[in-house]
């Protein structure tokens, strides 16, 4: 991605990468300090990666347990800062480990600045992955 892209245009770029499981390019869109929080993480997930590093061991596995095939309902809110983005979505697939259906809703808070993510929000839905009967907190997300 050229350094004069969008956060919007980005974040789409980003999305592509991830349904190509192309792990190593989605890193590579970070800053090397880029920060990567869950604030509504479960007890024993990670709240907060810093680095570039950590967010690429915690996402290297993410096709293994995660099988995506689209991200539908997709909705980029500009900012008043032209650096950040809201973005509203939700992220279909399959789980690997028992191939049932995987559908979760996300907003994420993205800032974007020298065409490198440097901070990125996930607000998921922790009790999806906590109802009985799921699978999903084994797998790893």
């Amino acid at each position: 991605m050229s350094v004069s892209s969008s956060p919007a245009d980005l974040y789409r770029h980003s999305l592509r990468l991830l349904l190509d499981k192309d792990i190593p390019g989605w890193v590579g869109l970070w800053a090397e300090d880029g920060v990567m929080e869950f604030p509504f993480a479960p007890q024993g997930w990670p709240g907060r990666l810093e680095g570039r590093e950590a967010i690429a061991a915690y996402m290297r596995p993410y096709p293994d347990h995660i099988d995506l095939h689209d991200f539908p309902d997709l909705r980029i809110h500009e900012t008043t800062d032209p650096e950040t983005v809201v973005v509203e979505m939700r992220g279909v697939g399959r789980l690997v480990e028992t191939d049932s259906s995987f559908d979760m809703t996300y907003i994420a808070v993205v800032t974007v600045q020298e065409g490198r993510i440097t901070s990125y929000r996930d607000y998921w839905n922790p009790l999806a992955v906590l109802e009985p009967g799921t699978d999903f907190a084994r797998s790893g997300r």
